[in-house]
């Protein structure tokens, strides 16, 4: 077991440093790392994930490469486009807005700026977390469609299934759903609710490779396979199920690697062409010498090692 500390480059999802557990067991590498706001009930999921990592290892690939978007956090226009011209070769941005203290005007040229690095053929999505009251949403996302020549599609724009239900009636442009179904009790609401175009499966939070390929099926609306800001041993479960997936009709939030200012291989998982190579991450293993750089200090590892025995004990 090896407890990782790895700064970020950019603020994203308000923490600077992103931190986690790699394991190893006899079907390879998996990573537990769910964040802080994650209570051990919550995040028993994630250990889940982890041990179907170490212990059975993933389906067998439907394709040999997963098309990816660059992920441009909540940053200026100049930064935004420094973002996109190097993310080897994406054609899909998702740009992060409803940032606490930001103005709409901010979002509207940041999207801009993205339009510019990509060109008129990219896609840009926007994630914005569930920060929007429904108000709020249809009116920014009016706004933001403009200024981005087109938004290919809007994520989680509000907190919950009925508002995101209300958003998607009073919109044109598609709308997906993330936390309504990694974090919900009932994911199957969403559908019900006919409230999404479009659901965003993480790996770690759903239980696994497995249980997100069976969600999917029972789903039934078109899926982006995204990460949850992890290593590479973390994204290549989420490659192995874009991997698996019958169809990927979009690219997935899969080239976060980028995000990170050091991995715990020498072969981060990054795009090239736009996409990530699938038999790359299913060999994927750290290195002892990037174990050793990215190895978080005493307290956080014990921390961490405390967090574990409590996810254990409500798993037993």
């Amino acid at each position: 077991m090896h407890v990782y500390a790895i700064g970020l480059r950019t603020r994203f999802r308000r923490i600077t440093v992103r931190e986690g557990v790699l394991v190893e067991g006899p079907a390879g590498w998996g990573e537990f790392s769910p964040f802080w706001d994650y209570d051990p009930t919550e995040s028993a999921a994630w250990w889940r994930a982890t041990r179907e990592a170490t212990e059975r290892g993933f389906p067998a690939p439907v394709r040999e490469r997963v098309p990816v978007n660059v992920t441009v956090p909540a940053v200026d226009p100049e930064v935004a486009t420094r973002i996109v011209r190097d993310s080897g070769g994406c054609r899909t941005a998702k740009v992060k807005v409803a940032e606490p203290g930001q103005t709409v005007e901010q979002e509207a040229d940041r999207l801009a700026a993205v339009r510019d690095a990509l060109g008129a053929d990219g896609a840009i999505r926007i994630d914005a977390n569930g920060g929007w009251d429904v108000d709020t949403a249809v009116e920014r996302i009016h706004r933001l469609n403009r200024a981005a020549g087109g938004l290919e599609y809007v994520e989680q724009p509000v907190a919950t299934v009925p508002e995101l239900a209300q958003v998607r009636r009073a919109v044109t442009v598609p709308i997906a759903a993330d936390e309504s179904i990694r974090r919900a009790a009932d994911p199957d609401a969403v559908v019900r609710a006919d409230a999404a175009d479009i659901v965003v499966l993480k790996v770690q939070p759903i239980g696994g490779v497995r249980a997100c390929l069976e969600l999917a099926e029972r789903i039934g609306l078109p899926v982006v396979v995204s990460s949850a800001i992890e290593t590479s041993v973390g994204l290549a479960a989420g490659v192995a199920l874009a991997a698996a997936l019958p169809d990927l009709p979009y690219a997935c939030g899969l080239a976060t690697a980028q995000l990170l200012t050091d991995d715990v291989t020498d072969h981060p998982l990054l795009p090239v062409a736009g996409a990530l190579d699938v038999a790359a991450a299913a060999a994927m293993r750290p290195t002892a010498e990037r174990l050793d750089v990215t190895a978080a200090d005493d307290s956080t590892a014990a921390r961490w090692q405390e967090r574990l025995d409590q996810v254990l004990a409500v798993t037993r």
